[in-house]
């Protein structure tokens, strides 16, 4: 497959440089170059992505992975990625994958119709854009969701959502589901962490609320130190309320030490419980705890009546009482989400696949 697939949203400046139109980083490239994210690249007189059809490697996993709690649960998802990031987090937890410049490692024969078709043969309800931000392979996982729709095979994006205002329709057309990560809640982590800015994403967030009908959910990894006081965590979760509405399904996660942040503590649980805590009183009504071990901070209750509805131990369901219509069984208040009329029973397990490979 071509390393040098057309890119999308470039324009070209009066003194001879293109510009990359795809996230707010506006990378103005001469011949050669490539953007921040390193894989969108300036070849000629156009940009083209040098990802396309390749992977960093395939694993089936339980889609509470991602995480989505809400999102035809206890179901299978084929995930993958590619290389490259457009954020510089200094505490990514993939930064192998992420801030690779070994392209030449990236896996072939991954064609769109080959991992919409794997994904069926491995009865997966759904393929994940993850590892890697898919918003800097746009092209190739929008290819790749409609080879799965045309199977009846749903995608999720798990992103940090930092793009411009047109690609964000033309990727999130493409998408059923998303997993966005809120890495904070104030432009100075943004900028000192991330090398990124808060305010498009939020504007990522309130798109996907008002003007899609894609399923998200979000995720804050909590740094001891760095975003986890009190009066932030209660800004972030007032603002989830006001802007986006109180069953938006929020995920607190530990922070283990990783990258450039080796000499950061890792997350307490009982940091992750306060989180939880202050959001819920704040009204949200879907909050849940990650990386750690703790069955009350995974479970699922019924915003109405608060019965347990989906009781899970790490991504194993241990007990499930949705109705097939979405329902509560004890007050019928509706459950927020997408739900099959049974609840999928893949389990903990996490299965690395190739593509390519003879028999699989």
């Amino acid at each position: 497959m071509s390393l040098e697939y057309p890119g999308r949203w470039w324009h070209r400046l009066e003194d001879g440089r293109i510009q990359c139109d795809l996230c707010p980083r506006d990378c103005k490239l001469n011949e050669g170059q490539r953007g921040f994210c390193f894989v969108r690249q300036r070849v000629g007189d156009q940009m083209v992505l040098t990802t396309y059809g390749r992977s960093s490697g395939f694993c089936v996993d339980p889609i509470e992975k991602k995480p989505l709690n809400h999102f035809y649960p206890g179901s299978s998802v084929l995930s993958f990625g590619t290389a490259g990031c457009n954020l510089g987090c200094r505490f990514c937890q993939n930064w192998d994958i992420s801030k690779s410049r070994e392209l030449d490692r990236l896996m072939d024969q991954a064609s769109p119709e080959a991992i919409a078709q794997k994904a069926q043969e491995l009865g997966c309800k759904s393929v994940a854009f993850t590892y890697n931000d898919p918003v800097i392979f746009a092209e190739y996982a929008m290819d790749v969701a409609d080879a799965c729709h045309a199977r009846g095979i749903q995608t999720v994006a798990v992103t940090a959502g930092y793009m411009h205002a047109e690609p964000r329709r033309d990727f999130y057309a493409k998408m059923d589901a998303a997993n966005v990560d809120l890495k904070a809640f104030t432009e100075d982590f943004y900028h000192r962490v991330t090398f990124s800015k808060l305010q498009p994403i939020l504007e990522t967030l309130e798109y996907l609320k008002h003007e899609t009908r894609v399923w998200f959910e979000l995720t804050t990894l909590l740094i001891p130190g760095q975003n986890d006081s009190d009066a932030e965590l209660t800004q972030l979760s007032e603002w989830v309320y006001s802007r986006l509405g109180p069953d938006v399904p929020v995920h607190f996660s530990a922070f283990h030490p990783d990258f450039k942040m080796m000499d950061v503590p890792a997350t307490p649980p009982e940091t992750l419980r306060r989180a939880r805590e202050i959001a819920r009183r704040t009204g949200l009504r879907h909050v849940y705890m990650g990386n750690v071990h703790d069955i009350e901070g995974d479970t699922t209750s019924c915003g109405g009546c608060g019965a347990s509805l989906i009781v899970r131990d790490w991504y194993q369901l241990l007990e499930y009482r949705v109705t097939a219509e979405g329902q509560c069984p004890d007050c019928g208040a509706r459950v927020p989400g997408r739900f099959d009329a049974a609840p999928g029973s893949f389990g903990r397990r996490r299965i690395p696949v190739r593509l390519h490979a003879p028999g699989v």
